[in-house]
């Protein structure tokens, strides 16, 4: 690699080295990244010589800007780390945010919020704008304005042979349609810009009650979302910390007045045994305090799929019997702007909730217990899962494909051949 190390500005580290098994490490620390190398992009050309170096050195180059989307699958590869690519513009007037793929979603709301504007973030503010991007993006807000990528007016690139280039759906309809929730095998991401939406107000919080409710408070999300306005969203948690009792949750964030987004959720207010009620107006920098999720690297095992409704299984499967060993249980409404056209690879997505079970695994026997839960959960489930899996849910040992229907994934295979024949860019999840 000494060849890579004259080519570029920014580090380069190799097995060995000191400070290599901190650089190749993703967010997930349960995810093994044997990778060949590390190279921390200085700027955009760092990422074209790379690609450059590669196309003639033979590996692959995996870019990762924080590793949450991580599946492990980058055996030999030179791991590309896009940190540094940390531009940030607002432009107000226009309604456009333009990052750098090193962009954390955190960041782009403090900057977009004293505008009135808002991303669509999820529920960390560390995840980086663009893995999530091009992953689809499920938002907060997407039951208002759909997937995150539906906003992306340009993307900025490096393609398979290390030449720069700005993509948008006029000059490269193919290739910004796959960019645009296709999961990022097409192409090398160095910036987007996406159209920003107008937020004057914002309402949500977290409401907690022991487990032992959580039969009236799953009928009250069922009763609340079947009429939610596309402006409300709301998540219905089952949780079990370590050394705490379990219980459950509601999360909530309504686009608009307070008194608005209080009488939609009505239905929770009678449920006795109310642990704690943080729902209030809010500013969009606070997002990230509704689910309070770590914000320093950790070890997790987890598992994501698309549900085609709430009927008694779902309840039967999820509430009969306690939830541990896993930590969390999440079922999230989706449908809204979800379920209409997309403009790019996302496209439409027909189920109306999601499932996300997370487990920390701590020894291999934990491992294999939360392994085994979350399995003993599925089948349980049975045709309540649709087989569909969001891009941005899907873990080590996951097929790709299950994030497209069989036409998306087949689209998105010849443009793959087409760009990038020898596979010089590798995606989290290669579809192939």
């Amino acid at each position: 690699m000494d060849a890579l190390k004259n080519t570029v500005r920014g580090r380069v580290l190799v097995a060995g080295e000191d400070g290599f098994e901190q650089a190749r490490r993703p967010w997930n620390l349960a995810v093994e990244q044997p990778v060949a190398a590390v190279v921390e992009a200085a700027d955009a050309e760092d990422v074209a010589a790379v690609v450059r170096f590669a196309k003639g050195a033979g590996p692959a180059v995996a870019p990762q800007a924080t590793g949450h989307g991580a599946s492990g699958e980058v055996g030999g590869v030179i791991l590309l780390r896009t940190a540094a690519l940390d531009e940030l513009e607002i432009r107000a007037e226009e309604r456009i945010a333009r990052v750098g793929a090193g962009m954390q979603w955190g960041r782009v709301q403090a900057a977009a919020e004293p505008h009135g504007l808002t991303g669509l973030p999820g529920s960390s503010p560390v995840v980086g704008v663009a893995g999530y991007t091009l992953g689809g993006g499920l938002s907060w807000f997407g039951r208002r304005y759909g997937w995150a990528s539906d906003g992306v007016r340009a993307f900025d690139v490096v393609d398979a042979d290390g030449e720069r280039s700005r993509v948008t759906a006029d000059t490269d309809a193919d290739l910004f349609w796959a960019l645009c929730g296709g999961g990022g095998s097409h192409a090398l991401v160095t910036a987007i810009e996406y159209a920003l939406h107008p937020a004057p107000a914002l309402y949500g919080g977290r409401m907690l009650w022991p487990a032992a409710r959580a039969a009236e408070v799953f009928a009250a999300y069922r009763e609340i979302t079947a009429t939610a306005p596309d402006e409300l969203t709301v998540w219905f948690d089952l949780l079990h910390f370590p050394g705490a009792d379990p219980m459950v949750a509601v999360d909530a964030t309504y686009l608009g007045d307070a008194h608005e987004g209080e009488a939609l959720l009505a239905g929770l207010a009678g449920i006795g045994g109310l642990i704690g009620d943080g729902r209030r107006a809010m500013a969009l920098t606070e997002l990230a305090g509704i689910t309070a999720e770590p914000t320093a690297p950790s070890a997790g095992l987890s598992r994501g799929d698309l549900l085609t409704g709430l009927d008694d299984t779902v309840v039967e499967a999820l509430l009969d019997e306690p939830i541990a060993p896993l930590l969390s249980v999440q079922i999230r409404h989706l449908g809204g702007a979800l379920a209409g056209p997309s403009q790019g690879a996302a496209g439409t997505l027909t189920e109306p909730y999601s499932l996300y079970m997370l487990g920390i695994p701590g020894t291999p026997e934990r491992a294999a217990a939360v392994r085994a839960k979350q399995d003993e959960v599925v089948r349980a489930l049975g045709s309540s899962l649709s087989g569909r899996k969001p891009f941005t849910n899907l873990a080590p040992g996951d097929d790709g494909t299950t994030a497209f229907p069989a036409e998306t994934v087949a689209r998105l295979r010849d443009i793959k051949r087409l760009r990038d024949p020898h596979g010089v860019i590798r995606g989290n999840y290669p579809l192939g």
